[in-house]
């Protein structure tokens, strides 16, 4: 079962500002990339479960953060059925995340109190995922909306909680613009986790990127 609750994983969304995306068959590869991320500051991770038998390899990284990375919360994203989210919150998974509203993954979360965040592309989305309990909304795409959209939905529904994943970079511009028109914290995968880190093995680049990206966030955050 989680072991954080889904107000602690919000507020932990609120005050690191970012989520990593990370997906890759090879566990010890997987366990490298995370203590990069924690050793860089980042205290959740979203593991997008897109290959097979995905549920091995998050079981072996989410066993890991439990036992060598204290504070570091493990997430599952990509999940598009109530039967996946069950299976890995069984594992552990302390929020789940998914690519379209779907109400049944709602009730599975919702029965075990994990906080779910479903990807919405309208307001008529976001107010029925706000309905069903969602306490944080993905905007996915990203990079189709922008922050402009963001901006237009915070007008009339200050209280939405968004989070941006896709067309987020490490540049500060980027996300100078997606934080003032705001959101709460936005998802990062590619862009961070890159290509080119996962072959060069290069870790402690990682690291200096995550690090370095949370505290542009914090600058952009201070009041």
């Amino acid at each position: 079962m989680a072991k954080y609750s889904r107000l602690e994983v919000i507020k932990t969304m609120h005050d690191t500002g970012m989520v990593p995306l990370f997906y890759h068959p090879d566990v010890e590869l997987g366990k490298k990339v995370l203590k990069a991320c924690y050793d860089g500051g980042a205290r959740l991770m979203e593991f997008t479960a897109r290959g097979d038998f995905a549920f091995e390899v998050f079981s072996q990284l989410n066993k890991f953060a439990l036992n060598k990375l204290p504070g570091m919360i493990m997430g599952v994203g990509s999940i598009t059925d109530a039967a996946a989210a069950s299976m890995f919150m069984q594992m552990g998974a302390n929020f789940i995340v998914t690519p379209s509203l779907r109400e049944d993954i709602a009730k599975v979360c919702n029965r075990r109190k994990v906080l779910w965040s479903p990807g919405c592309g309208s307001l008529t989305e976001i107010n029925r995922a706000e309905e069903l309990g969602c306490e944080i909304v993905k905007l996915f795409p990203g990079s189709t909306y922008g922050p402009e959209f963001v901006k237009a939905i915070k007008g009339p529904q200050p209280w939405t909680s968004i989070m941006p994943t896709g067309g987020v970079s490490t540049e500060e511009d980027n996300l100078r613009a997606w934080f003032h028109a705001g959101v709460t914290c936005v998802g990062m995968g590619s862009k961070l986790i890159s290509k080119d880190i996962l072959e060069d093995k290069d870790f402690k680049a990682l690291e200096n990127l995550v690090s370095n990206t949370l505290g542009t966030i914090a600058k952009i955050k201070t009041p």
